[in-house]
């Protein structure tokens, strides 16, 4: 028995996750270890720089330290990420905070921003919010994108600073106008919202498609859904259906929810009971409820629902999501 065509329609009216709809959802932190690392210069860092990204630490440690011993303050940041991750050497905080010091002293914005993350977390040094966020303020002024996009959270959440989400807006303006991808999804929700900035649906998905470009899983479903709608940006059911698959095969359960729907109906890629019911169980096994597909799925055969089953069952013991 098929589902009237109407209900189909009606069911795939996509609502955004509700995730990303939470307006007072702190918005996580960048992980410190990446984006303290060194920027390439070759003029300076040359060598050291080029050990520490083939992996030959002991390398870097040499090469950095004559470097540094010439006043190069992205080899003294090098030194620091050296011992704040313990490559080649023993993990030691206190020698890591000396160098990032020292390389901020002579200004160098990936040290201030290593300084503030230890600061925030109270790694290598009493832990020191103030501080954290002063120095995080500093290596924004100087570009740092991923400081930028910090401070933006700390204004967005009243954290350290009076509540502004005007000026956090501004930050995350600053550092998606430098790639991160982060910020282009944090402001991609405040143009969405019309907090900070301007409502601007528009503009909300054109930097809500550049994340998902750049594989921001929340991006993607997001984008993926006003694809399908054409909300705000043009209607592709197909580009948005291919789209939710790659957030679903990456584990995403509001993408495998509405992949299932999809497949359910035919639109943006052929029907497909089986497939259908397989996200389904997928998605309900990640917590999902979706009484409509509950339905759909105990309409079928038992072959269909059996096939399902077994390939749901694979697919559960065999996957590794990427975040």
């Amino acid at each position: 028995m098929r589902t009237p065509a109407a209900v189909f329609v009606a069911l795939l009216v996509f609502a955004t996750p509700a995730l990303a709809q939470s307006k007072t959802k702190p918005l996580p932190p960048s992980p410190p270890a990446a984006a303290a690392t060194p920027e390439t210069d070759n003029s300076k860092v040359d060598l050291a720089y080029g050990a520490f990204q083939r992996g030959f630490y002991l390398t870097a440690l040499a090469e950095a330290t004559k470097r540094a011993q010439k006043n190069d303050p992205q080899a003294m940041t090098l030194l620091g990420e050296i011992y704040a991750q313990g490559l080649g050497v023993g993990r030691d905080d206190a020698k890591a905070v000396e160098w990032f010091k020292l390389a901020a002293s002579h200004g160098d914005r990936d040290a201030m921003f290593a300084l503030a993350v230890f600061n925030l977390e109270g790694r290598g040094v009493p832990r020191n919010p103030q501080e954290g966020a002063k120095l995080l303020a500093d290596a924004a002024k100087l570009g740092h994108p991923v400081a930028a996009y910090d401070l933006g959270v700390l204004y967005l959440n009243g954290t350290q600073f009076p509540k502004d989400v005007t000026r956090a807006a501004q930050l995350f303006q600053q550092a998606a106008d430098a790639g991160n991808v982060q910020a282009q999804y944090a402001l991609a929700n405040l143009y969405k919202e019309g907090r900070g900035v301007p409502k601007d649906q528009k503009k909300a998905m054109q930097l809500m498609q550049a994340a998902a470009i750049a594989g921001h899983l929340d991006a993607m479903v997001e984008f993926a859904i006003a694809q399908f709608n054409g909300n705000g940006t043009p209607k592709n059911e197909s580009a948005a259906a291919a789209l939710l698959l790659k957030a679903a095969q990456r584990g995403n359960v509001v993408a495998q929810d509405r992949l299932s729907r999809i497949l359910m109906a035919g639109r943006g890629m052929p029907a497909d009971p089986t497939e259908a019911v397989k996200w389904h169980i997928i998605a309900k096994a990640g917590g999902d409820n979706d009484p409509d597909l509950d339905a759909f799925a105990a309409k079928q055969s038992q072959k269909v629902r059996d096939t399902a089953e077994k390939a749901a069952r694979l697919w559960l013991s065999t996957a590794t999501p990427r975040h």
